[in-house]
C-alpha cells in the first residue's frame, strides 16, 4: 500500500487522513495536494527571505494549516522537520507581534501533535528560547503599566506549545533547567510557585532509559519536598507525568501511603460532627485529571501495593457516593469515578495494542496482569453502581461503566442488568429507568459482542428491547428520548434479521448461538410493535390535540426533539432490517400515511419523516408505492382551476404535497424514472396562491434538485452489502456488534451521472429562467407585481439555488455571453431588484430578508452550510464517544459511523477548497450589504450585518476596502445621515461576538482611520446622547476595543537563523522573486496619536473619555510616546473628570517607565563576594555563604564609604536554596547613568514632566485631587499612584522633594483617611524610587521620613491602618534590608508601648509585620529582637493586640521549616519558644479544677497571681496556634502536642456560641490541629498524648478525644493503615471508652466506632463481635419489690449496667456502620439487639434509636434487603419495626 503511494507522490507521507482514500474521487487528490504543498513550500520560504512577515508569511502559514485539515500530515519526514524548525525560529523572534506569535504557535502545536511521527533522533529543539518567551510574556515587567496588551488566550497557547516541544529538548536540558531555576526555590517567596510552575511545564520526562541518569537527577529531592504539607499543585502534575511516562523505572512504593493520604485529603470530604475547614485546605485541591493519571500509572508491578491502597480509598469513600448524600465535594468524586477507568483503559491500550513507537515501552515486569485488572474493576464496581442514581445525573457513571465493561464485561454487566430489569417494570420511579438505560447504552457494545469473557451477553438483547418499548410514551419526554436513544444504539449494533431457520439447517452452532437464533424470530414482532408505539405517539401530538388554533403554528422545541429522535431511530431500524421485515414495515407505514390526512405542522412532519426513512433504505420499492399515489391525489384535487388561487388550501392536497416532498429525498438515479410526473406536479403547484402550498412545492423542488446534484453515500448498513444472503452460508448473528472494517468499507456513493446533471439544468431552464425574467422586468419598472408575488418568485429562486448550488460555478463577475452561469445571473437580477425595492418600497422587509438570504448563498453556498456542518461534526463526535472501544483503538467504529466520517471529510473539502479572492463582484455585493446594514428597519439591518461579518471573515483584504465607506456615516460635517444609518454604521464597526471587529483590526492603516473617526463622531448631527441605545453602543465599542486590543508590532525584522531555515525549505520549489516594501509603521502610530489629540475642546464628555482611553492603548515599551502626547497626559492629571485623571495616572506611570535610563549590570560570582566556596551537596537555608546577606546591626552601611563598598542584593530569594551560576549585580555608581540631571541635560519629554512637577501651582492642584475620596469606605492603597511616584523619584532623583515636602507634612497631620492614604502612596513611591540615589541624598531622605512616619503611626485610625501596612510592605518589597536600616530601626522602637491605647499598638505591630514579612529569611536578628521584646508582653489584656501578636508570631516562626535538605534556621525556632511557654503555663496544667475565664479586663498595678497570668498567656498562645494553622509550611511540631492536654481540658462539648473567647478558641485549635498532616514517626506521640487524656478525670476531655480521633484518622487514613500497631492502639482506645461511666462519652465512642467501620479503617471481625456479645450478657441485679411508702426507684448498680450498655452500643455501631446494604453478619446482630428491647434505660433507648435508624436507611431497597434474612428472623423483625414500642 505504502509503496505505490510514495511512487505517485514522490515521497512517503508521514500520516495522511485515511478517509480521503475512500472518497469517490480519491484518485485526483494526490496531484491536487502535491501542487498545493509545492506552492506552500516555495512561497513560505520566499516570504521569509524577503523578510515579509505580513502578509506573506501569515498568508502561507494559514494555507499550511488548511492543508493539514484537508490532507493530514501528508508530507515527507524531511519537510515535516523543516516546517517545524522554520516555525520555531519565527515564533521565538524577539519583537514578533503577539497575535502573530499565537497564530504560528497554534500551527506548530498542530505539527508536533503526533509525537510518534518524529523521534528524538529526527528533531531536537532548544528549550531556552521558549523559556525566554514565557518569561517575557507571562511575567511581563511592563504589562501592568499598560505598555503591553496581551490577549487572554496567550497563556494557554504558550503552555501547550511548551508541552508539545518538551519531548524534543536535548539531553542536557534537565541539568540546565535545574541550575537555572533552583535559586528561585525559596519557600517563603512568590518565586517558589513560579519555579515549580516552570519545572512542571519544562522538565522532559520521556527520555529513553539509557539517559535516565541525566533525567531524574533530583527526583529524591522533589519527592521529599512533596511529602510536605502545603505542597503546590504543580508538583502533582509533574509527578503524575513522570510516573506515567516511566512506568516501571521508578520505585514509588515508599511514597504510596503518603500519596494516597494526600489524594484523600484533597477531596475535601466532610468528616466528624462539627468540622471547620481550614482556609488552606481549600487550596489543597489537586486537579482530578492529574491524580487519576498518577494513580493509573502506579497500578500493576510486583508489589501490588497501589491497588491495595486504591481499594482502601474506594472503600473509605464509597458511602459518599450514595444518592442521598450531596454537597460541594460530589462533583469531584464523580469526576474521579468517571476518569479513572478511562485512564486505566488508556494504559492497557498502550501496553497491549498500540503500535510500538520510539517512546519508552513499559517493561514486562510492570505491565498490568489479568489479576490486576480484575482487582481494579472489583474495587470500582460498588461506588459506580451507587453513583448510577446520583443527583448529578448518571452520565459519569455511564462513562465509567463503558470503560470498565471493556475490561471485564462479566463483572460489570450482570449487576447493571439486575438494576435495569426491575427499573423497566416500575411505574413509580421513572428516574430509575432513565438512569439505568443511559448506563446500558454505555455498555451496549460490550454486551452485544459477547466474546469469550461474557458469551451469554447477547441473549439479553431481545428481552431488553421488548421491555424498552413502553418507554415510547407521549407523556414523559425524557423517558421517550432515552428510549429512542437506547433502541437506536442497539439497532445500530445488530442486524435485525430473522435467522431462526438456521437452528434446523446448521449443526455447527454453540448453545448460546442456538438461543440467539431462535430469539431472533421476534425481531419482526419488535419492529411492528415499535411502529405501533410511534403511531400512538404521533396521534397524541397532532396540532388539534396539543394546542388551540390561535397559538403558534411552528413545532415547539420539545416536539422537534421528539421528531428527531423518532425519525433517526426509525431510519436506523429500517437500515438494519432484512428485506422481509422491511417489506412488512413499508406496507404498514404506507397504509398509515395514506389512509389518514395529517396537518402539516407537527404530526405530518413526523409521519413524513417515517416515510422518508423507508424510501431512503430501499428507494425502488418505496417510490413505486408513494409517488404514483401522491401524484394522483394532487392531480385529482387540482383539476379544477379555482384551487390554484385559494387562500386556504384543501388539507388533503397539502398533506400529499408534504409526503411527496419528503419521499423524494432519496438516491438521484431512482428518481429519474418519475421525472416527468414530478416536473408536472411542480409546474402545477409552484404558483399556488396559498403560501403554505407553494412553500411545500419549493421544498419538493429543492429536494429533487439536491438528490440529483450532490455527492453522498446511499446506505449506512452495519455490514457491507446488506443481509440478503441465505442463512446456509451467512449467519447474521455472527455480526452482532461487529466493527466496520476501514479497508473494506465498500461505500455505495451517489455521484451525479450525465443524465442527472442534464436533468438539473433542464429543471432550472424550465423553472428558474422565467422567474428571473419576471423579477428583472419588475425591477426595471416594466411590469407590476404584488408583494406576495415578488416573495413567491424569490422563494423559488432561493430553493433553486439551494438545490443546485453544488453544480453552479463560483461568481465570476463579467458574464460570458454564450454560456450563462446561473449564479451570476441570479446575482445580477437580485442587485437590480434590491435597488428597486430600496428606492420604491423600503418597507417590504420580507422581500429584503429573502434577498439577504440569497446574497449570502450566492457568496458562500457550495452544497452545504457551515452551521449544519459544524453541528453534524459535533454530533458525530458525541456518538463516536458513546460507542467507541478505547481499549483496542485503531478506529474500530461501527460501519455507519465510519461512512459518516468520510461524508464529513467530503463536506469539509467543499467548504474549504474553493478560493477566497476578492473580486469586483464581491466588492459590489459587499457594498449592497453595507447599504442594507444601514437601512431604516432594525431587523433588516441586523440580518444584513451578520451576512456582512461572515463575508468579511471569508475574503482576504476586503476590510480595508470597506472601512472608509463605513466611516463616511460618522463624519461630523455630513448633515444627511439619519440616526438609523448612524447606528447601523456603529454596529458594523462593532462586529459580532465571533467575527472580525472593524474598529480593532491589527493594522496601523485601519486604526489611524477608525479611532479618530469614532471620537470625532461625537460632533455628528445624527448623534444624540439622549438615546440610550446609542450611548450603549459607544460603551460597547470602547469596551470591546479595550478588551480585544493587543499591542501591534512596529518592528518586523527577521533574524538570519530564520532565513537560513527558509532557504532550506525553498530548495524544493521554484519561487518568483518580488521586491520587499519598506515599513512605515512608526509614522502610522504617530499619525494615529496626533489625530486623536486634535479637537478636544468641544467634544461631549463621553467622547473625551473614549479619546483618552484609545490614546492610553497606544503606549508601548519599544517606542516612546511623542512629546505632544506626553504633554497632553501630564496636563490630564489635573483634569476635572475623575475617569480622565485615573487614565492619566496610569499613562504617566507608563511614560516614566519608557523614559527610565537603563542601569548597567555586571555578572558577579557569589563565591567571591563572601570569600567562601559553595558547600558540596546542595543544602538550602542559612549557610555560611549566604550569611553576608543577612541584616546585622553591627555592620550596617552608616557612612558614604561603607554604602559604596556594600554589595546590595535586592531580590529576596537569591542565595536561600542555591546561588545562580552568574549573579547579575549593578555595577558601581561611576558607570551608571548620571543621577540628578539639570534641566538642560534632559530630553524634550523629560523637560515637560520636569516643568510641571516643579511648578507649585500644578502640584497643589494635583495633591488636592489625589487626596479626595473616590468611593467612601471602598478605597484602598492604589498601586497605580505608587508607580507614578516611584517613577518620578526614580527618574528625577530628589528634584521634586522641596515642592512636595510641605504637602506631605500637612497631610500626615490630618487624620482623614483619604489624606493619609495620599501621603502613604507618596511615601512608598519615595522609598522605592530612591533605589539608586547617592548616600547623601538617601540619608537626608530618611531624616525627613522618620519623623513623618512617627507622626503617621500615632495618628493611625481604623480606616488607614491597612493602607500604612501596604505602604511599608510595598516599600520593603525586593529591597536589601541593609538599605532600609533606618526604617527598620524606627519601626522596632517599641511598638507595644501603650501610648495611644491598645489599638495603636496593634496597628504598629501590623505595619512592622508588613515590612518584616517582605524580608523573609534575611532579618533573623530583627526577628530575635522582636520576639525577645514581645515575650514578656504575651499576657496582653486587649483582644485586638492579642490577635495581632498571634499573627506576628506566625511570621516570626514562618522561617522555621523542617523541609528535607535544609539547614536549621538562624531565625527564632518554635521548639525553644514552646518550651518557654509551657513553663509559664505550669499553674494551669497541674491543677485539676475547671479553668474559667475570670480575668478582670484591667491591668491592675498590683501583680496578679500566676494562674491569672497563665490564663492571659494561654489566650495569646491560642491566637498564635490558630493563625499558624492556615499559614505555616509544615505541620505541628512535637512540642505543640504538649499543649494538647490543656486544650482538651478547656474545649466545650456542645456546639454553643455563647461560650467565652477562650473556650471557643480552644475548640477551633483542636479542630484545626486534628486536620493536620502527620508523619509516620509522629503517630505514636499523638496516640500517647490521647491515651493519657482519655484517662483524665474530666469527661469533657474524654469526649473531645473521640471527636479529635475521628477527624485525625480520616485525614491521615493511609498513613495510619500502613502502621498496624497504630490501628490496634486506636481500636483499643475506642473500645475502652465504650465502657466509660459517662453516658455521653459512651455514645460518642459508639458513633466513632461506627464511623471507623464504615470507612473500613477497622473491620468487623470475630473477636470484636464476640467481645460485644459477651458484654451484652452481663447480668443486671433483679429489681427489688418496692417497700410501701418509698418514693424512689432504686437504680441498678453502676458497673454492670455500664458494661451491658457498652455491649449493646458496640452491636449498634456495627449495624449502623453499613447504612446501605445488609452484610451476612447483620441479621444475627439484629436478633441479638432485639433481645434487649425491654432492658432498663439507657439501653432501651439505644436499641430503639438503632432500630429506627436501620429502618430509615434500609427502607428504600427493602425488597432486595429482605432476601438476606431467614423467615423466622423476618417475623421477629417485622414485629419489632411495627410493634407499639416503635412508636413509644
Amino acid at each position: 500500500m505504502k509503496e505505490d503511494v510514495s511512487e505517485k507522490l514522490g515521497f512517503v507521507p508521514q500520516k495522511d487522513i485515511v478517509y480521503n482514500k475512500l472518497l469517490p474521487y480519491a484518485d485526483i487528490l494526490d496531484e491536487e495536494s502535491n501542487d498545493l504543498l509545492g506552492k506552500i513550500k516555495g512561497n513560505l520560504g520566499r516570504a521569509v527571505q524577503l523578510r515579509e512577515i505580513w502578509p506573506g508569511v501569515l498568508f502561507w502559514t494559514r494555507k499550511l494549516s488548511t492543508y493539514m485539515r484537508l490532507y493530514g500530515r501528508k508530507f515527507s519526514k524531511e519537510d515535516h522537520v523543516l516546517f517545524i524548525q522554520l516555525l520555531y525560529e519565527l515564533i521565538t523572534i524577539d519583537k514578533l507581534e503577539i497575535s502573530m506569535m499565537q497564530g504560528l504557535a497554534r500551527l506548530l502545536i498542530n505539527l508536533l501533535k503526533k509525537r510518534e511521527l518524529l523521534s528524538r533522533e529526527d528533531l531536537e529543539l532548544p528549550w531556552r528560547p521558549l523559556y525566554e518567551l514565557q518569561d517575557r510574556i507571562l511575567y511581563s515587567k511592563t504589562e501592568h503599566l499598560g505598555l503591553n496588551w496581551f490577549p487572554n488566550s496567550v497563556e494557554n497557547v504558550l503552555k501547550t506549545l511548551v508541552r508539545s516541544c518538551r519531548p524534543y529538548f536535548p539531553e542536557s536540558a534537565t541539568q540546565e533547567m535545574l541550575e537555572e531555576w533552583r535559586p528561585l526555590l525559596c519557600p517563603f517567596d512568590v518565586t517558589m510557585q513560579r519555579a515549580i510552575g516552570y519545572f512542571e511545564l519544562f522538565l522532559p520526562t520521556t527520555l529513553p532509559p539509557e539517559l535516565h541518569h541525566k533525567g531524574f537527577k533530583d527526583f529524591e529531592r522533589f519527592a521529599s519536598l512533596f511529602l510536605n504539607e502545603c505542597f503546590p499543585q504543580h508538583l502533582v502534575n509533574l509527578f503524575a507525568r513522570l510516573a506515567n511516562d516511566n512506568i516501571g523505572y521508578i520505585d514509588w512504593d515508599p511514597y504510596i501511603p503518603k500519596i494516597f493520604t494526600r489524594i484523600l485529603r484533597s477531596l475535601n470530604l466532610p468528616v466528624g460532627t462539627s468540622q471547620m475547614l481550614v482556609p488552606r485546605y481549600l487550596t489543597n485541591a489537586y486537579d482530578v485529571g492529574h491524580v487519576v493519571l498518577w494513580v493509573s500509572a502506579l497500578l500493576g508491578g510486583p508489589s501490588k501495593q497501589a491497588q491495595a491502597q486504591l481499594s482502601g480509598l474506594f472503600n473509605s469513600i464509597t458511602s459518599f457516593f450514595h444518592p442521598s448524600n450531596h454537597g460541594r465535594w460530589l462533583m469531584k468524586l464523580m469526576k474521579l469515578l468517571q476518569r479513572l477507568p478511562a485512564s486505566v483503559v488508556r494504559r492497557l491500550h498502550r501496553e497491549r495494542y498500540r503500535k510500538p513507537t520510539w517512546l519508552t515501552p513499559v517493561p514486562d515486569s510492570h505491565k498490568m496482569t489479568e489479576a490486576d485488572i480484575t482487582a481494579f474493576v472489583e474495587s470500582m464496581m460498588q461506588p459506580v453502581l451507587l453513583a448510577m442514581f446520583s443527583k448529578t445525573g448518571s452520565l459519569d457513571a455511564a462513562q465509567a461503566l463503558q470503560n470498565l465493561a471493556l475490561m471485564r464485561p462479566e463483572l460489570v454487566i450482570p449487576p447493571v442488568l439486575e438494576k435495569t430489569y426491575p427499573a423497566m417494570e416500575t411505574l413509580t420511579e421513572p428516574h430509575q429507568l432513565t438512569a439505568t438505560l443511559s448506563c446500558m447504552i454505555g455498555v451496549a457494545r460490550s454486551l452485544v459482542s459477547g466474546g469469550q469473557r461474557f458469551p451469554e451477553g447477547p441473549t439479553h438483547m431481545l428481552p431488553l428491547l421488548m421491555r424498552a418499548l413502553p418507554g415510547v410514551d407521549p407523556n414523559d419526554f425524557s423517558k421517550c428520548m432515552i428510549t429512542f436513544q437506547f433502541i437506536a444504539t442497539f439497532a445500530t449494533l445488530v442486524p435485525l434479521v430473522d435467522c431462526s431457520s438456521a437452528v434446523h439447517e446448521r449443526s455447527d452452532l454453540t448453545e448460546v448461538e442456538r438461543e440467539m437464533c431462535s430469539a431472533s424470530a421476534e425481531f419482526e414482532d419488535f419492529v411492528l410493535q415499535f411502529m405501533d408505539r410511534c403511531f400512538a405517539l404521533i396521534d397524541s401530538s397532532t396540532l388539534e390535540q396539543t394546542r388551540e388554533e390561535t397559538e403558534t403554528e411552528k413545532m415547539t422545541h420539545l416536539e422537534s426533539l421528539v421528531e428527531l429522535g423518532l425519525s433517526s431511530t426509525f431510519s436506523t431500524i429500517l437500515t438494519q432490517c432484512s428485506i422481509d421485515i422491511f417489506k412488512v414495515a413499508l406496507e404498514k407505514v404506507f397504509n398509515f400515511a395514506t389512509t389518514n390526512i395529517f396537518e402539516t405542522r407537527v404530526a405530518g412532519r413526523m409521519v413524513a419523516d417515517m416515510c422518508r426513512a423507508a424510501s431512503k433504505c430501499h428507494p425502488a420499492q418505496s417510490l413505486k408505492l408513494f409517488v404514483p399515489h401522491c401524484c394522483n391525489a394532487i392531480n385529482q384535487i387540482a383539476v379544477n382551476e379555482e384551487v390554484l388561487s385559494e387562500e386556504e388550501l384543501d388539507k388533503e392536497l397539502l398533506w400529499n404535497l408534504q409526503l411527496l416532498s419528503e419521499v423524494t429525498r432519496v438516491d438521484g438515479d431512482k428518481i429519474l424514472p418519475y421525472s416527468t410526473q414530478l416536473v408536472q406536479i411542480l409546474q402545477l403547484t409552484l404558483h399556488l396562491k396559498c403560501k403554505q402550498g407553494y412553500t411545500l412545492a419549493c421544498n419538493l423542488l429543492h429536494h429533487i434538485l439536491r438528490s440529483t446534484a450532490l455527492i453522498y453515500p446511499t446506505e449506512y448498513c452495519s455490514v457491507p452489502g446488506g443481509f440478503q444472503q441465505p442463512t446456509q452460508d451467512y449467519l447474521p448473528i455472527k455480526d452482532w456488534g461487529r466493527p466496520g472494517d476501514l479497508w473494506n468499507l465498500n461505500i455505495q456513493w451517489h455521484v451525479p451521472r450525465v443524465e442527472e446533471t442534464s436533468f438539473v439544468f433542464y429543471v432550472l431552464d424550465l423553472i428558474l429562467q422565467p422567474e428571473l425574467l419576471r423579477l428583472q422586468r419588475y425591477a426595471q419598472g416594466e411590469r407590476d407585481m404584488t408583494r406576495d408575488d415578488v416573495l413567491q418568485s424569490l422563494s423559488i429562486v432561493q430553493h433553486c439555488l439551494l438545490g443546485a448550488g453544488s453544480l453552479l460555478p463560483l461568481l465570476q463577475g463579467e458574464p460570458i455571453p454564450e454560456l450563462e452561469n446561473y449564479r451570476d445571473a441570479i446575482c445580477r437580477v437580485m442587485r437590480q431588484l434590491l435597488h428597486h425595492i430600496l428606492e420604491h418600497s423600503e418597507d417590504d422587509t420580507k422581500s429584503l430578508f429573502s434577498i439577504i438570504k440569497i446574497i449570502s448563498d450566492l457568496l458562500h453556498f457550495k452544497g452545504s452550510h457551515k452551521q449544519e456542518f459544524d453541528s453534524r461534526w459535533k454530533s458525530f463526535n458525541l456518538v463516536k464517544k458513546s460507542m467507541e472501544n478505547r481499549l483496542h483503538g485503531r478506529k474500530q467504529h461501527i460501519r455507519a459511523l465510519l461512512i459518516d466520517r468520510v461524508m464529513l471529510q467530503h463536506e469539509l473539502r467543499k467548504l474549504t477548497v474553493e478560493g477566497c479572492e476578492y473580486k469586483s463582484i464581491h466588492q459590489e455585493l459587499m457594498r449592497d450589504l453595507l447599504r442594507l446594514s444601514t437601512s431604516t428597519y432594525s431587523q433588516v439591518r441586523s440580518r444584513a450585518q451578520s451576512v456582512l461579518f461572515t463575508a468579511l471573515g471569508t475574503y482576504n483584504f476586503c476590510c480595508r476596502d470597506l472601512i472608509p465607506r463605513v466611516l463616511e456615516f460618522l463624519e461630523p460635517d455630513r448633515s444627511d445621515v439619519t440616526q438609523q444609518q448612524f447606528k447601523g454604521a456603529l454596529y458594523c464597526l462593532l462586529g459580532n461576538h465571533s467575527g472580525v471587529c472593524l474598529a480593532n483590526l491589527h493594522d496601523w492603516d485601519c486604526i489611524t482611520l477608525t479611532w479618530p473617526a469614532i471620537v470625532r463622531s461625537g460632533l455628528s448631527s445624527a448623534m444624540s446622547l439622549e438615546k440610550p441605545s446609542i450611548v450603549r453602543l459607544f460603551d460597547d465599542l470602547a469596551d470591546k476595543v479595550h478588551r480585544q486590543y493587543e499591542t501591534i508590532g512596529i518592528d518586523f525584522a527577521i533574524p538570519s537563523e530564520c532565513r537560513a531555515a527558509a532557504v532550506q525549505l525553498q530548495t524544493s520549489g521554484v519561487p518568483l522573486p518580488r521586491d520587499p516594501v519598506p515599513s512605515d509603521q512608526e509614522e502610522a502610530e504617530e499619525e494615529a496619536l496626533s489625530l486623536l489629540m486634535t479637537k478636544h475642546s468641544i467634544l461631549p464628555w463621553k467622547f473625551e473619555h473614549n479619546a483618552i482611553g484609545f490614546m492610553s492603548l497606544l503606549l508601548r515599551d519599544d517606542h516612546p510616546l511623542p512629546s505632544p502626547a506626553v504633554l497632553f497626559f501630564v496636563k490630564s492629571l489635573n483634569h476635572d473628570s475623575l475617569l480622565v485623571r485615573k487614565l492619566a495616572i496610569s499613562a504617566v506611570a507608563g511614560i516614566m517607565k519608557q523614559l527610565k535610563r537603563p542601569h548597567k549590570k555586571v555578572p558577579v560570582s557569589p563565591n567571591e563576594l563572601c570569600g567562601l566556596k559553595e558547600p558540596a551537596g546542595m543544602i538550602a537555608g542559612d549557610r555560611p555563604d549566604n550569611q553576608w546577606l543577612q541584616y546585622n546591626s553591627s555592620s550596617l552601611p552608616r557612612t558614604q564609604q561603607d554604602w559604596e563598598g556594600c554589595t546590595f542584593v535586592e531580590k529576596t530569594h537569591w542565595g536561600y536554596y542555591s546561588w545562580p551560576q552568574k549573579l547579575m549585580m549593578y555595577s558601581p555608581s561611576e558607570e551608571q547613568p548620571k543621577q540628578g540631571l539639570t534641566r538642560e541635560e534632559m530630553t524634550e519629554r523629560e523637560q515637560i514632566i520636569y516643568d510641571h512637577f516643579s511648578d507649585p501651582v500644578f502640584i497643589n492642584q494635583l495633591i488636592e485631587f489625589l487626596s479626595l475620596e473616590d468611593r467612601k469606605g471602598k478605597d484602598k492603597f492604589s498601586p497605580r499612584r505608587f508607580c507614578l511616584f516611584k517613577g518620578l523619584f526614580r527618574n528625577f532623583n530628589d528634584a521634586f522633594l522641596p515642592v512636595l515636602k510641605p504637602h506631605m507634612e500637612r497631610l500626615v497631620a490630618d487624620t482623614h483617611e483619604s489624606k493619609q492614604r495620599c501621603v502613604a502612596e507618596i511615601t512608598s513611591g519615595l522609598i522605592r524610587g530612591s533605589k539608586h540615589w547617592s548616600y547623601g541624598k538617601v540619608e537626608s531622605l530618611w531624616e525627613l521620613l522618620c519623623p513623618l512616619l512617627r507622626t503617621a503611626l500615632n495618628n493611625i485610625t481604623v480606616e488607614t491602618y491597612a493602607d500604612w501596612g501596604t505602604c511599608i510592605a510595598t516599600a520593603c518589597e525586593s529591597r536589601d534590608p541593609r538599605k532600609l536600616h533606618w526604617l527598620f530601626e524606627m519601626l522596632m522602637e517599641s511598638p507595644v508601648n501603650g501610648e495611644g491605647g491598645s489599638f495603636v499598638d496593634a496597628c504598629r505591630l501590623y505595619v512592622l509585620q508588613g515590612g518584616l514579612a517582605q524580608q523573609e529569611w534575611r532579618v533573623p536578628e530583627l526577628l530575635h529582637r522582636l520576639l525577645q521584646y514581645l515575650e514578656p508582653k504575651l499576657t496582653q489584656v486587649y483582644k485586638n493586640v492579642r490577635e495581632r501578636i498571634g499573627s506576628v508570631l506566625t511570621y516570626i516562626f514562618m522561617i522555621d521549616v523542617n523541609l528535607p535538605y535544609t539547614q536549621p534556621t538562624a531565625s527564632p525556632r518554635i521548639k525553644e519558644f514552646t518550651e518557654r511557654v509551657l513553663l509559664r503555663l505550669k499553674p494551669l496544667t497541674e491543677g485539676d479544677e475547671e479553668i474559667q475565664n475570670h480575668v478582670v479586663e484591667e491591668n491592675d498595678v498590683g501583680e496578679q497571681d500566676e494562674r491569672t497570668q497563665a490564663i492571659k498567656l494561654l489566650k495569646t498562645v491560642l491566637k498564635w496556634l490558630m493563625a499558624s494553622a492556615g499559614r505555616s509550611f509544615s505541620t505541628a511540631v512535637p512540642e505543640q502536642l504538649q499543649l494538647l492536654p490543656l486544650l482538651f481540658k478547656i474545649a466545650p462539648v456542645e456546639n454553643d456560641d455563647s461560650y467565652d473567647e477562650l473556650k471557643r478558641d480552644a475548640k477551633t485549635c483542636l479542630s484545626l490541629m486534628s486536620q493536620g498532616l502527620l508523619y509516620t514517626e509522629q503517630i505514636p506521640l499523638v496516640l500517647l498524648a490521647l491515651q493519657e487524656i482519655a484517662g483524665s478525670s474530666s469527661w469533657h476531655a474524654r469526649y473531645t478525644v473521640l471527636t479529635y480521633l475521628q477527624i485525625m484518622v480520616f485525614y491521615n487514613l493511609f498513613t495510619f493503615l500502613s502502621d498496624q500497631g497504630a490501628v490496634n492502639d486506636v481500636r483499643a482506645l475506642v473500645i475502652r471508652l465504650l465502657e466509660d461511666e459517662q453516658l455521653e462519652v459512651r455514645e460518642m465512642a459508639a458513633t466513632t466506632l461506627s464511623g471507623f467501620l464504615q470507612c473500613n479503617f477497622l473491620s468487623i471481625e470475630g473477636p470484636m463481635q464476640s467481645h460485644f456479645e459477651a458484654l451484652c450478657k452481663t447480668r443486671l441485679p433483679k429489681k427489688r419489690k418496692r417497700e410501701l411508702g418509698s418514693v424512689v426507684d432504686t437504680i441498678p448498680s453502676g458497673g454492670n449496667l455500664v458494661r451491658r450498655h457498652a455491649g449493646v452500643l458496640g452491636l449498634s455501631a456495627c449495624i449502623l456502620s453499613s447504612p446501605y446494604d445488609v452484610p451476612t453478619w447483620m441479621p444475627q446482630l439484629l436478633m441479638d439487639l432485639s433481645a434487649h428491647l425491654n432492658d432498663t434505660q439507657p439501653i432501651e433507648m439505644t436499641v430503639k434509636k438503632t432500630l429506627s435508624n436501620f429502618r430509615r436507611t434500609h427502607h428504600d431497597n427493602w425488597q432486595e434487603h429482605k432476601q438476606q434474612f431467614t423467615d423466622d428472623q423476618l417475623l421477629v423483625l417485622t414485629d419489632l419495626l411495627v410493634s407499639p414500642c416503635y412508636y413509644a
